[in-house]
């Protein structure tokens, strides 16, 4: 295996050091390197084979896309030993390298594992950014964005689940989705494992902390104690009040649902992969899903399915998918030109958690991730992860801590929390092109914050867990493979901006805390372009800053959402059938009625998780309940 990955964080003068074992610098063992390499290798040979379909070939059932959902939905339809399963992926094959916690930052700039996908230009919001779209990264890749995430592991408060229940979503209360929940994870936190009523430990799912922690990350929790939060294990049903970062890692390493899911059934002999092939549409005839047309070398393949068509191509693609297939708005279909199917309010109810980025804050506390410091050969942190998977790699994007809050009840640990803070030690000082990370145009980032630049900060990343706005995704065209049309329509009901400022307010309140003063804690008030002449830190201001410095937090959800039948807005039942069509399902985050009060990815498996136990019901095979 290459060393790409590596090579793309260290300077070409620092890597030359790996050429020559005189020249080795004392923190970084040539024979680790080589050992990486091989366990790289290794990787490699897990990673399920890549076939070509033949023309007209049948499976009993054709899975789009081998990301968070469809890589968990292909180990467990796996399962049925006399059925087929047909894992068609966009993206090319993980490696080793890809899953060093560190890295998401350095993922994201990748064009060959990143679909790359940007807002359209907007007046209200992303006003800092070229052209004023945001970045809306999606992994293109086996495991889908569980490769390209921050690996943060939530399940969300067991009210959102509850909340999709009485939407008409019978099947769906936390008390149904629970086991799934339990189902997926290997607990590796040690004061965690023991409590056996909330986790498990048999799981595929690796969940742990990171191996490294800094000062600051110390300072905020405590900080977060001595004001009246519990400090707590939000994978439970208490989720108000401030933890560590619980990731989707193991040993060091991240893991994706690929390394979860596909590497341990690579034996099988039911499922077939076929990666680098990229859907142009499902098959319909009589309104039944019959197969897929795809893509892969330039040649043009359908494949049939015997039982069913299931679309996990995410909340960006799987909306894409069945527009192209004829099923989604009348009029857009026929603005495009595609001949209707089904009418179905499909790219509609799009959600996303979106942030402000501008609150970061200098000290005078060194740490790791200043990116000459992870960068340098002369110090320790390459050469822990290398030789022992410890150390400063091992931080899931250096975000460290979370917290959950109730904006409006401050202090109260009882009520539902309605925002959740993100902690990090990294932050636009880290690297000279760290802004580009969110398509920041230069000129803002020289005018705010280019100061700043190798100095040692951390943030605070402040969302509104439950956003009232929504937005749509549109087609550009009739195009397989063309970038969409993404409208998130970020803060278009005013409720979503009044929790954010509330929600800085507090994190302005934990910059004064005396914790964060040991470190000389200091907000840096150099004002947002384009804000200068509104009065710092009024209502005013912050609503401008944010809307100018958005950005999402990677969790778009809801465009295929699930619904009773007799619902208007839904394109899935609560079995996740398509409404309308036979044979065929949507499995994955579009399938959200509303986002939970966290991260997607843990929720987007145990959809998966309990989308194919509902499968096999339907098809009267064992569940394994």
């Amino acid at each position: 295996m290459s060393l790409t990955i590596i090579i793309l964080i260290l300077s070409s003068s620092s890597f030359s050091f790996l050429q020559s074992s005189e020249r080795i610098p004392r923190f970084l063992n040539l024979q680790s390197v080589k050992e990486f390499i091989n366990d790289g290798n290794e990787f490699a040979s897990k990673e399920l084979d890549d076939i070509t379909p033949e023309l007209n070939s049948e499976y009993d059932f054709i899975i789009v896309g081998a990301g968070s959902a469809g890589a968990t939905l292909a180990n467990r339809l796996s399962e049925i030993e006399d059925s087929t399963i047909l894992l068609l992926e966009a993206g090319r094959s993980e490696s080793l390298a890809m899953d060093i916690p560190i890295f998401p930052h350095f993922l994201q700039f990748s064009n060959d594992i990143n679909w790359k996908y940007q807002t359209e230009s907007s007046e209200k919001y992303c006003l800092a950014m070229n052209k004023h779209k945001c970045n809306w990264p999606r992994g293109k890749v086996m495991g889908g964005s569980s490769v390209l995430n921050y690996m943060i592991a939530t399940r969300g408060n067991p009210n959102d689940y509850n909340t999709w229940s009485r939407m008409g979503n019978e099947g769906w209360s936390f008390e149904d989705v629970f086991p799934y929940f339990k189902k997926l994870e290997n607990m590796q936190i040690p004061e965690l494992r023991n409590n056996k009523l909330m986790h498990n430990v048999n799981g595929p799912v690796g969940i742990d902390y990171s191996r490294y922690r800094t000062p600051l990350a110390d300072a905020f929790i405590t900080g977060g104690l001595k004001m009246g939060y519990n400090i707590l294990d939000y994978n439970t049903n208490d989720t108000n009040g401030f933890g560590y970062v619980q990731s989707t890692t193991k040993n060091g390493e991240r893991m994706s649902t690929n390394r979860a899911y596909l590497h341990p059934i690579r034996e099988r002999k039911n499922l077939f992969l076929s990666r680098e092939s990229l859907v142009e549409r499902i098959l319909i005839n009589n309104k039944q899903a019959k197969g897929v047309k795809f893509t892969k070398n330039n040649k043009s393949i359908k494949v049939y399915a015997k039982k069913e068509v299931i679309i996990s191509a995410g909340a960006i693609g799987s909306p894409q998918i069945l527009i192209l297939s004829g099923i989604g708005p009348e009029a857009h279909l026929k603005e495009l030109g595609i001949d209707l199917i089904k009418s179905s309010p499909v790219g509609e109810n799009l959600m996303d958690h979106v942030f402000y980025g501008g609150l970061i804050f200098t000290v005078n506390q060194s740490n790791p991730f200043l990116l000459e410091n992870l960068i340098n050969p002369f110090l320790p942190h390459l050469g822990n992860y290398l030789e022992k998977r410890d150390g400063a790699y091992t931080s899931p994007g250096g975000v460290e801590a979370v917290a959950f809050l109730d904006v409006n009840r401050p202090g109260d640990s009882t009520s539902l929390p309605n925002v959740e803070f993100c902690f990090s030690a990294v932050s636009l000082a880290a690297a000279s092109n760290a802004y580009r990370l969110y398509n920041l145009s230069e000129e803002f980032f020289q005018k705010v914050y280019k100061n700043i630049l190798s100095q040692y900060t951390w943030m605070v990343l402040p969302f509104v867990m439950q956003p009232k706005s929504r937005g749509r995704i549109l087609l550009r065209n009739k195009m397989a493979g063309s970038e969409p049309r993404i409208i998130p329509n970020y803060f278009q009901h005013p409720d979503d901006m009044g929790l954010m400022i509330k929600a800085i307010r507090i994190i302005l309140d934990i910059n004064e805390s005396e914790e964060m003063r040991k470190f000389g804690s200091q907000l840096h008030e150099v004002p947002i372009l384009g804000c200068e002449k509104l009065p710092f830190n009024s209502d005013q201001y912050w609503n401008c800053a944010v809307r100018t410095f958005t950005s999402t937090i990677y969790h778009p959800a809801g465009t295929c959402k699930m619904g009773a039948e007799s619902d208007s807005t839904a394109v899935v039942n609560p079995r996740l059938q398509v409404i309308g069509i036979k044979n065929l399902r949507v499995v994955d985050a579009s399938i959200m009625p509303e986002l939970p009060s966290g991260h997607t990815n843990i929720p987007t498996i145990m959809i998966a998780e309990k989308a194919a136990d509902m499968i096999k019901e339907d098809w009267h095979y064992p569940t394994g309940k």
